[in-house]
Order: structure tokens, then sequence, then C-alpha cells
């Protein structure tokens, strides 16, 4: 705490000012719990809102490129190959669209939109991640929100202006990725500062959840703004991440030192259990050196849930991106969806992927196993991939039910590597005790899976103009490389779970005499 009684970390971040009149009106400090709990909510929000604005294009998908054709009508079994596309034809929501996506090319040009914006995000994760470490994350976090919020109203504010040019488009998204790229590690690395390791699964499942729900809230605004346009399904989103921003900046907390608790005595005081602890306490100023970008590669295991994560957001982004505009153009029940509907529906899968980040979470914690946990999950969306393709469009119930399921299985390892694993990794042992590498981490953990979610959107592009089928083959296999690539890390977890049994028995077998000291 310096001389003029204003607080400040080791990278001199200031109190908020929020903070400074909440303590004024409390008349004292804000206590360690009020702060965590404040922290959790801003995060919280704050990735929610980035996730409403990044869902907003799948909803409006289907508005910019709204024909119908034989997508998607192609399944695995010859029987079930003939479908009535009747439907389609009678269908009130077949409209012009926007040029240039009504195109006989619009379907690609929406997955190369999509693959701009993925890009630049996965690029510009590894530098916010590098730079979250070195400055302000609470400054860094707020200009990214503002930025993202600016940019997505940009996008929308094209059919105001009337332009119909792609590079308009593609250059917005592109800058509003570039933007969207600070929120992931910022929050992380914020939400590590101040929660310790016990139950860390379980409670960065639940936290994890804002993901699902800034996915499910972007959808239902997004599908009831479009009756007065789509422009603003991205008009109100931008405008509601940029208030949260601004809140951000006025109340987040980056690290316990910015409300006085500066070492562990402090800490201690309130400390309950293993979650009141942080992961981040204070360090010795030798070993607070940045962590290096190659450095972060070879703390093991960050390279196989790395590349693991590669092909679990690829599944999980090609969902975020596309199961509007799938849901609306495939017959289910006999019948295709309205374009407000379909996004409703889809709202479904994340649903239950915050049931399955959850669930990812505490089995994780229970079992002691990361990989484990997260390898059974991705092995087990294999068949529920399968069996949304046969049996989703027999009828909504149907669709429902296997989408909800879905969501558990592809979103569960999803959000156990993004939150708990990066932790994990981010403070691991053979660092020494540095708690710098928490951002940079998390940055190359999810910048690499944020190449696959750029991948997955843009390979679903073209392949669902011949077949959906090529698409949930690509899905499937993607669960399956993904599982496969954590085998190695999973046989060791579970080798030292039978070494440790073996141990444990072995001295349960021996007498009571040989334990005591002569």
């Amino acid at each position: 705490m310096g001389s003029s009684g204003e607080p400040r970390s080791r990278t001199g971040t200031k109190k908020p000012l929020g903070i400074q009149l909440i303590e004024c009106l409390r008349g004292g400090p804000l206590s360690f719990r009020s702060a965590q709990a404040l922290v959790l909510v801003l995060t919280f929000l704050s990735y929610a809102s980035y996730h409403a604005t990044r869902k907003t294009t799948s909803i409006v998908k289907s508005v910019l490129d709204p024909k119908r054709t034989h997508l998607g009508m192609v399944h695995w079994p010859s029987n079930l190959y003939l479908q009535d596309l009747k439907g389609a034809a009678n269908n009130t929501a077949l409209t012009t669209g926007w040029a240039p996506f009504n195109g006989d090319g619009g379907t690609a040009l929406l997955g190369e939109i999509d693959l701009a914006f993925l890009g630049v995000y996965a690029i510009g994760m590894f530098f916010a991640g590098h730079l979250g470490d070195r400055v302000d994350l609470r400054i860094l976090l707020t200009i990214g929100m503002v930025g993202t919020g600016l940019f997505t109203a940009a996008f929308g504010a094209g059919y105001w202006l009337n332009i119909h040019s792609f590079y308009y488009f593609l250059g917005a998204q592109m800058i509003a990725g570039l933007f969207q790229s600070t929120g992931w590690p910022s929050v992380v690395a914020v939400v590590g500062n101040w929660f310790g390791k016990s139950k860390r699964g379980l409670i960065m499942g639940i936290w994890n959840a804002h993901t699902s729900v800034g996915n499910i809230s972007g959808s239902l605004i997004a599908a009831a703004m479009l009756k007065y346009g789509w422009s603003w399904s991205f008009a109100l989103p931008g405008a509601m991440i940029a208030l949260v921003g601004l809140a951000v900046f006025l109340f987040l907390p980056v690290s316990p030192e910015v409300i006085g608790i500066e070492d562990d005595r402090h800490v201690e005081d309130y400390e309950k259990d293993g979650t009141d602890v942080p992961l981040l306490r204070g360090r010795s100023v030798s070993r607070d050196e940045a962590v290096g970008f190659i450095q972060a590669w070879r703390i093991p295991g960050v390279a196989p849930f790395a590349l693991c994560l590669f092909f679990c957001k690829l599944v999980a982004y090609t969902f975020l991106y596309w199961l509007p505009f799938y849901l609306s153009h495939t017959e289910i029940g006999g019948e295709y969806l309205s374009d407000t509907a379909a996004g409703v529906l889809s709202t479904l899968f994340d649903v239950g992927g915050v049931v399955g980040g959850i669930l990812a979470g505490h089995i994780s914690d229970r079992l002691d196993a990361r990989a484990l946990t997260a390898a059974s999950f991705t092995f087990s969306a294999i068949p529920a991939l399968f069996f949304y393709r046969i049996y989703g469009s027999i009828s909504l119930t149907w669709n429902a039910a296997l989408m909800v399921l879905t969501g558990v299985l592809v979103n569960g390892p999803y959000a156990l590597i993004t939150t708990a694993v990066s932790a994990d990794l981010g403070t691991h042992s053979s660092l020494n005790g540095n708690s710098r590498a928490l951002a940079t981490v998390t940055a190359i953990i999810d910048g690499t899976g944020s190449i696959g979610a750029a991948v997955g959107p843009l390979l679903t592009g073209y392949i669902s103009a011949r077949s959906w089928s090529g698409v949930f083959t690509m899905l499937m296999a993607s669960a399956l490389i993904a599982g496969l690539l954590l085998s190695r890390l999973v046989v060791a977890e579970i080798s030292a779970k039978m070494e440790s049994r073996r141990r444990t028995d072995h001295a349960s077998d021996l007498p009571v005499s040989s334990l005591e000291e002569p």
C-alpha cells in the first residue's frame, strides 16, 4: 500500500473508484469474501456479455441468407434419405435476405466471416495473454469490452446505412474479434488471483456457466430483435457489453492486493476452507517476472490440453455459429422452424452446456483427474452427435432432448479445459511460485482452441452446402481426436492412482509394530 493511502498491486494497479466509493459508504475496507463475490459477479457478467455479442451472428445468419435447399436432407442410413421438402416452399420465413449473403455463395461467405472473426480472435488471444501478465487487467478488460460493443454495433449499422459490401462486414468482424481476444485471459487471470485450488473444478464449472448464459441471452435478445430489423440484434448486445465494461472499470479489483490484502497473514484471517485462499498469494519480487511464451508452452500438460481444446472448440463453435441456421434449414417433425423459433430452440444446447460444465468440474474434483474426465466426455460426445443427427428430425421433443445431451457432452470438456485446467497449469509447480503465468497459459490454451473454433465454422460453411451429414462426420472425428490427444495424460493419471492405492494397501497391511519408531 503506497504512502498516499491508495492501494496498488505489484504492477501498480490502483484501487477502482467504485471500490473506494463503497468503502467510503461502508466506513471501512471491503471484506475479502465480499470482494470475492464482487469478482465472481463482474467477471461472470463480463464474459457472458462477450458471448452474447458473439452469438448474434448465428441468429442473423438465416435472415441474411434465407434460402432453403436440400441442406441437411442426407442422412447416413439409406432409408432416411428421402425427405418431404414441401414444407420449405410454404415457410413464411423465406425472405430476400441481404446482399452479398443472399446469393449462391452466401453460405460460404458467412463461413468466411466466421473465419475472419475467430482467426483474428485466436491470434489476438496469444498477444492479449502476454499483455495481460504485464498490465492492469481491469483496463485491458474495459478496453476490450467497449471496443467489442462498438464494432458489434457497427456490423448491425450496415442495415441502417444500406451497406452491401462484403469487406465492410468482414472488417467489422475482424476488429471485433481483436477486441474480444482480451476477454478470456483477463477474466481467468482475475478469478485465479482470488480463488484457490480446492474445489476449483466445481467453482469454475459453475462460474463458466457464463458462456452458456451469454449464448442463451444473446440468442433470445437477437431473436426478439429480428422483428425490428436485424441491425438491432447487433446494436442491443453491443450496448450491453459496453455498459458492463463501464461497471468493470469502476468496480473490479483484479487481485487481493488492490483492497489491501498483500500477504498470507491477511488471507489467513479469512480462510475457512481451500476455496477462500487465492491461487496467487503474495510472492517475492524475484519470482514475479512475467513468464515467456515459449516457457509457458513447455509447462507439462499445456501442449496436449491446448491441442485437445483445438478439436473441442471446433465442435462447440460449429454449434455456436451454425445451430440456429441448421435448425431453420432442416425439417423437424415434418415442418421448418422460423428463424426466431430456431434461435430460441438452439438455446437448449447451451442449457446442456451449463450442466456439462458443472458436472465435468465436479467429477474432476472428486476423481482428481482432469484428463480422464475430459477424455470421457469427448468420447461420449461421439454417439451423442450421431444420434442427434439421425433422430433429431423425428420431432421437436426428440430434437430438444438430444440437443441438451449433446450440449452436456460437448461443452463439459471445453469448460473444464478453459477454466480449471488452465488455472492448474498456470500455477504449475514447475513455475517455482511465479504468479504471473496464468494469463499467458490461459491464452495459449484458449488461443490454440480458438484456431479450431475458426476452422470448424469455416468448413461447415462449405460442407453443409452439400450435406449436413458431412458436417456431423467432421464433428465426430474431431471429438475422437480430442479424446486421443489426452490418452497419455489419462494413462499417467490412472497409473498414479493405482500406484497411490498400492502404497496405501501396502501400508495398511504392515503390522502396527513395524510402523512405530524404534
